[in-house]
């Protein structure tokens, strides 16, 4: 996996939005926003990523390259898990529970819970996060 020389500082209204994130899953959220930046850097057809607010959350847009689908950033209010979501007409959390359903845990058609008690799954994610990343280059494929 490529690593980036260093995580960017996020916009201020997303700065604000991670402060604003449960203390019990603030360590769980950066990290999981690292795995973002980080597998994003792996993919040179991704080309650099959009971070903004979306519905209040943090999201991650591919809006130069329009590769893949935008990623959200939520967490519980007590903070007990955070939360990946993409678009719900997306093919994607079909296809990571058909292929992670063991070690992951789906929420509907657009969402993937991570509970912050817990060390994140880095490879299921990393996957499911070059998925989502390439959605759109793979669809039209």
């Amino acid at each position: 996996m490529a690593t980036i020389a260093a995580l960017p500082s996020p916009p201020p209204d997303v700065a604000a939005a991670l402060d604003a994130c449960p203390r019990a899953a603030r360590a769980s959220a950066a990290a999981l926003r690292a795995l973002i930046f980080e597998t994003a850097a792996s993919l040179p057809e991704v080309g650099p990523l959009t971070e903004t607010l979306k519905w209040g959350q943090p999201a991650y847009l591919t809006a130069q390259s329009k590769s893949g689908t935008t990623i959200r950033l939520g967490w519980d209010a007590d903070g007990g898990a955070i939360r990946l979501f993409v678009h719900c007409q997306t093919s994607l959390v079909d296809a990571w529970r058909q292929r992670y359903g063991d070690e992951l845990t789906f929420v509907g058609n657009r969402e993937i819970s991570i509970p912050t008690d817990t060390d994140l799954p880095r490879a299921p994610l990393q996957h499911c996060i070059a998925m989502a990343l390439t959605y759109h280059s793979r669809k039209g494929a």
